[in-house]
């Protein structure tokens, strides 16, 4: 039984904080500052996003309005009690939910129905309500059906909503939600964002959101932007995200309808006003306006990257099906798809749908249950297949797989080992090893001052980098990577994004997880669709999102880019809105991307 917690119901401020300092030791006896005098306040029912850059000290924060840290100075109050009192401790505790970026750091319980009761369970809520709270949550996130599974048995995107389940069923006054939609699909991120918001409207609670979501933070009331601890910018989404230099300078990115309009308006050589950042449509609405100007004189389309592909199959799936079920249902069924050297094929779906589970399969991991895995070796001139045990060592020489959580694949002393390791494995002399290595790090953005290091002192940012390198030095023609750039801020994201297209560059042949469709839909040569275990789409972006019934019976979202470019292109016809990057997208708005044919045919 818990001690008596106080009333809390006559507050106005949810967090006041003035002055906040927290220090984590290192192995090295120095201190590093995680959050350097940092004041704010957040008002009672109001919903709060939190950016920064990885290290920033957002979890931070976030860990001591929660009380799972106390500060070094300064003073924090939660619903108006002293967080610093001990008596104020369960008063605080009882009606705060935390929701972690990992779900499996908070999943306890043997099955879903006793995870979620955790929390209330421990709150002293008497039965029958404990179990309406409990069907109630599960109800909410979907997991209903799946109440009396294993949580080892869920997907990783599942444990995050059964991690979102046991918060909610403890009915919080404030929930801090740190990066806890990174990894869902994008319409259970929808949904929850929906929930979100119903539990904000219907019983008054505050949230804290730290996301890397600039869409996200555009629902917010306000955003605070944190940069080495401190609080660098604190205003209403528009006020934050218009001083658009400052975004950029802090490792942001803006949503994409904002670098829409920042990108057209940079060929016309002119600043939007911060009224256009007021919303998408005053963007949109300015946008239009910019194209009614004439442009300057010698202003001309711009050339955009281009890459071609091979026509040598390098990956070959043939009716893959695959069970974890004992009475045989399968997990996936008959999937069939081809990646060739130089190209990127992304593997979207919803959470459950089976991503994990084909991937595992493209290196050895697991083995089919029915259909086969082929892998091209070009030394032998031939297909290998995961059919025979003897070739799996091969296949494993030619596919890399880096997991939903590199850092878990770190496991040596220092970062040199750690990288040699995979390289040792297949058989390599110390120099092919040490050269391996070495040729591996610029291609993750590491320097060679990394190597003396542990790889459990760096950031996570690190980690994933050196995790990435580790792969890397083995030098795979084919790489698998379960969603690469989850939980990375903007710029981490788009330094790991940029170091794919450098390999695709270079001939390397990538199957990539993702649930951003944005980025999937850019970067991705041809994507494939799984719903349910099932191949529902195989073929290009564009064919993907042509038709908008089709991708929505499938539980994907429209790219954020798109919807804003078909709006844009109602009265436009010289302009075709299935465009995936933003510089294309404002090349069609100004010079057109349609031939003189296809706009007389409209």
């Amino acid at each position: 039984m818990n001690p008596a917690t106080k009333d809390i119901s006559e507050y106005s401020q949810s967090v006041k904080a003035e002055a906040l300092v927290f220090s984590y030791p290192t192995n090295a006896g120095t201190n590093v500052v995680a959050v350097d005098h940092a004041s704010f306040s957040v008002n009672k029912g109001e919903y709060v996003a939190v950016l920064g850059r990885n290290g920033s000290g957002k979890s931070t924060l976030a860990k001591m309005i929660d009380l799972l840290e106390f500060p070094d100075e300064g003073a924090l109050s939660v619903f108006e009690l002293d967080s610093s009192a001990e008596e104020n401790f369960w008063s605080i505790r009882s009606h705060c939910g935390m929701v972690f970026q990992n779900p499996d750091n908070q999943i306890v319980g043997t099955t879903v129905e006793e995870d979620v009761a955790f929390g209330p369970e421990n709150l002293s809520v008497p039965l029958p309500e404990l179990a309406q709270r409990v069907e109630k949550a599960l109800g909410y996130v979907g997991l209903l059906e799946m109440a009396e599974r294993q949580p080892s048995s869920l997907s990783g995107g599942q444990k995050q909503k059964l991690a979102i389940a046991g918060v909610l069923a403890m009915q919080p006054q404030l929930l801090i939600l740190d990066e806890s939609t990174s990894m869902l699909d994008p319409k259970a991120r929808d949904e929850f964002l929906q929930l979100v918001g119903r539990m904000r409207h219907d019983k008054g609670i505050t949230v804290i959101h730290i996301t890397h979501d600039m869409h996200e933070a555009f629902l917010a009331d306000r955003v605070l932007v944190l940069e080495h601890g401190k609080i660098r910018l604190n205003g209403t989404p528009p006020e934050v995200f218009s001083q658009v230099e400052v975004i950029r300078e802090l490792g942001l990115e803006l949503p994409k309808w904002a670098e829409l309009l920042c990108e057209v308006a940079r060929i016309y050589g002119i600043e939007p006003e911060k009224s256009a950042f007021l919303s998408e449509d005053c963007a949109k609405e300015k946008i239009r306006s910019i194209l009614q100007m004439k442009l300057p004189e010698g202003v001309e389309r711009e050339a955009l990257p281009s890459h071609t592909v091979s026509d040598q199959v390098m990956l070959r799936v043939s009716n893959l099906s695959y069970s974890y079920d004992k009475k045989g249902k399968k997990t996936i069924s008959d999937i069939s798809f081809d990646v060739k050297k130089g190209e990127i094929v992304a593997v979207i779906g919803h959470s459950g749908s089976g991503k994990t589970t084909l991937i595992s399969q493209l290196n050895g991991i697991l083995r089919p249950l029915e259909g086969m895995v082929e892998v091209w070796d070009e030394e032998e001139k031939k297909y290998i297949s995961t059919e025979k045990n003897t070739d799996i060592k091969r296949i494993r020489k030619h596919v890399g797989l880096l997991f939903q959580y590199p850092e878990y694949q770190l496991f040596e002393e220092t970062v040199e080992k750690d990288i040699k390791f995979g390289p040792k494995k297949m058989g390599y002399d110390d120099a092919t090893c040490d050269s391996l290595m070495r040729k591996s790090l610029p291609l993750v953005g590491l320097s060679e001052e990394v190597l003396s290091r542990s790889p459990f002192e760096l950031s996570g940012g690190q980690k994933r980098r050196v995790a990435f390198a580790g792969i890397l030095s083995m030098n795979p023609d084919v790489l698998i990577l379960d969603e690469p750039a989850a939980g990375l801020d903007p710029a981490g994201q788009k330094e790991i994004f940029g170091y794919i297209e450098t390999l695709r560059d270079q001939g390397k042949s990538i199957v990539l997880v993702s649930h951003d469709m944005d980025e999937a839909a850019r970067i991705a040569d041809r994507i494939l669709v799984l719903k349910k275990g099932e191949q529902k789409f195989f073929g290009t972006p564009d064919k993907l999102f042509a038709t908008e019934h089709e991708y929505l019976s499938m539980r994907l979202d429209c790219p954020c880019l798109i919807k804003t470019m078909e709006d844009l292109a109602k009265d436009r016809p010289e302009v075709d809105p299935l465009v995936f990057d933003v510089r294309e997208a404002a090349q069609a708005l100004v010079f057109g991307n349609k031939g003189p044919k296809e706009v007389d045919a409209l």
